[in-house]
């Protein structure tokens, strides 16, 4: 019986290397596996012109549409980008911000406000230190490069926010080295935080308080997921299981690899004292799938959906992913 052809879009995760170089091959399916390095350049293919049969999507956008009952996508629970976003704030040395409160009533820069890593950092403020997000002025556009507005990818809360574009030819990180924003977050890093002399970070010890934050909450923040077209899992449900089994054993492939002492797969000097640290800190599986491994990272970033305006009430976590049977557990 001849394999169905199916593209997959996702990103060049070293996660991915098994399923991408045809190591490890989904049951039943003939995978063309496109590693494109920029998500929005997918999520947009994916969502304006259904350029793919699965590609990796914005949590954010997925959840926030899924809900709102506008998505002809089905994800299923595999989770290919996840960030820690404690280092991702930063803030001009003259604004005299120097707790979490003190973003209160200013001026803070986002890429896009629906994006994932932004409603991370807005939770983690809200609910980790108290911050009143509704105090805040939001200013939108491209960090290093500018960027016009996309009224299609641009999802807007449902009620009300102080929340405007920035002009298309400026970028938020000369405002931020200008002193003309007061703060910014999100997923790219400012090009003045390395060659400006204006920009540091909210959290010089970041990487002290994401372990904090992982110790106490078990939230290894999820970025991005995996989407179905909805047509396609209707016409042939066993897909989202096939290809669940099949990534799973492509991460379980690199991180035997990575594990290799001979030679170091990696271009980082210490990356067996790096997975030590890692394995101490997360144990034997530190990039888990499946929605119960996940359920309360899930249901905690539904809320700050909720919390954030964009979705009314939450959805109930097992009504966003294809089932899948988890055969590893």
């Amino acid at each position: 019986m001849a394999r169905l052809p199916l593209t997959m879009a996702c990103g060049p995760y070293d996660r991915m290397e098994a399923l991408a170089q045809g190591i490890v091959q989904p049951e039943g399916i003939d995978l063309r596996y496109l590693g494109i390095q920029s998500p929005p350049e997918i999520f947009a293919r994916m969502i304006k012109t259904r350029s793919f049969d699965i590609a990796e999507m914005s949590l954010a956008h997925y959840f926030i549409m899924r809900a709102r009952g506008e998505f002809p996508f089905i994800a299923i629970p595999v989770f290919p980008s996840r960030v820690f976003r404690h280092g991702f704030i930063f803030i001009n040395k003259s604004s005299n911000i120097k707790t979490p409160k003190d973003l209160e009533g200013r001026r803070i820069g986002v890429q896009e406000y629906r994006q994932t890593a932004g409603v991370w950092v807005r939770g983690i403020l809200q609910h980790e230190y108290g911050v009143n997000l509704d105090t805040i002025e939001w200013l939108e556009g491209g960090v290093n490069e500018p960027r016009p507005a996309d009224h299609e990818m641009d999802l807007r809360p449902v009620r009300p926010i102080k929340l405007s574009l920035i002009p298309e030819d400026r970028t938020l990180n000369e405002m931020l080295e200008a002193g003309e924003i007061d703060a910014y977050f999100g997923a790219r890093r400012p090009v003045a935080m390395d060659k400006g002399k204006n920009v540091a970070r909210l959290f010089p010890d970041y990487r002290v308080r994401e372990k904090d934050f992982y110790r106490r909450t078990g939230f290894h923040p999820i970025m991005h997921t995996l989407v179905i077209r909805e047509d396609l899992y209707r016409e042939q449900p066993w897909v989202a299981e096939s290809l669940y089994k099949a990534i799973e054993e492509s991460k379980r492939w690199v991180l035997k690899q990575m594990r290799f002492s001979g030679a170091q797969r990696f271009m980082l000097p210490w990356l067996h004292e790096e997975i030590a640290e890692m394995d101490e800190l997360m144990g034997s599986d530190p990039w888990p799938y499946g929605v119960e491994k996940n359920r309360r990272i899930l249901e905690a970033f539904m809320q700050y959906l909720v919390d954030q305006h964009f979705i009314e009430k939450p959805a109930k976590i097992d009504d966003m992913f294809a089932p899948i049977i988890n055969w590893t557990e």
